[in-house]
């Protein structure tokens, strides 16, 4: 465990402390609740740390520096979160990182920059979750908690002093632009269409799976009949195929060959060889 020269007693609630540093990871557009709080939670408790148990949002910067008001004369409250930054294990080229999970039913304002390019800042009302990697500033403020006398820290305001990029779930279109690679519009997530409420004439017939292959569902048996090959534009089904080899075999073996169709009887007990129609030869 760290060791810190200052607690959470010692710090005065209503205070601000400014820190800033690149965007690592944040959910700052929606609140963190319901299931999706509750398997946060069973991970945070299966690595040993303390569940949040309440609706909240986040945030995590690295390469994390106090913005301190006077750095000749720090205040308490700045020194209490300069020293709460700490070092990645898994990476360590991100310097000192930073992270809040800051409770409430209240989102963070974000600030972007003005177009007006006068150095002001506009609300980002975008409703979209800001992508890593770009320059921001936490905004915090101390508090005092209700059912502890220690005092706690919430994410007030995110400035960011760069041109807002947001997060793209998938790819990243200014990568694929990057490569030559440019979308008209923006990509819409697609949702399947559950085979229920698709019409009948776009729901392909049952196929069953046979070594890989799929083939048509068996169909109620019917009568044998000649079946003739398919056209050029049909397609043979299996059941097809097999009455149409069933026909010409049949056919074959009627329509009679080089030695005629058989007989009731052969040449080995008493029948006329004569009487066999076809070609014959006498001696």
């Amino acid at each position: 465990m760290a060791n810190y020269s200052i607690s959470a007693d010692q710090i005065a609630e209503g205070k601000n402390v400014f820190i800033r540093g690149k965007l690592g990871f944040a959910v700052l557009a929606r609140l963190i609740e319901g299931a999706e709080l509750d398997a946060s939670d069973q991970r945070r408790t299966k690595n040993g740390m303390t569940p949040i148990g309440r609706p909240h949002t986040t945030a995590t910067i690295i390469h994390a520096e106090v913005q301190f008001a006077d750095p000749h004369n720090p205040t308490v409250e700045e020194q209490f979160v300069s020293e709460r930054r700490y070092d990645s294990p898994k990476r360590p080229e991100t310097g000192p990182n930073y992270s809040i999970d800051s409770k409430g039913s209240t989102l963070p304002i974000i600030a972007i920059p003005s177009p007006k390019g006068d150095g002001t800042y506009d609300q980002d009302a975008s409703g979209r979750e800001l992508a890593q990697g770009l320059d921001v500033t936490l905004v915090l403020r101390t508090y005092r908690s209700q059912n502890f006398k220690n005092r706690g820290l919430a994410l007030e305001q995110v400035i960011v002093h760069e041109t807002p990029r947001y997060y793209v779930p998938g790819v990243d279109q200014a990568e694929l632009a990057a490569r030559g690679i440019v979308l008209n519009g923006t990509p819409r997530p697609v949702q399947a269409t559950p085979a229920s409420a698709a019409s009948a004439a776009a729901v392909p017939e049952a196929t069953e799976v046979e070594d890989g292959l799929s083939f048509p569902a068996p169909q109620p048996a019917s009568a044998p009949v000649a079946v003739a090959a398919p056209g050029p534009a049909e397609k043979e089904t299996l059941e097809q195929k097999l009455a149409r080899l069933e026909a010409e075999n049949t056919s074959l073996k009627d329509a009679g060959s080089a030695v005629g169709p058989p007989v009731a009887a052969g040449p080995w007990d008493g029948s006329d060889p004569a009487q066999q129609e076809g070609i014959t030869y006498q001696g």
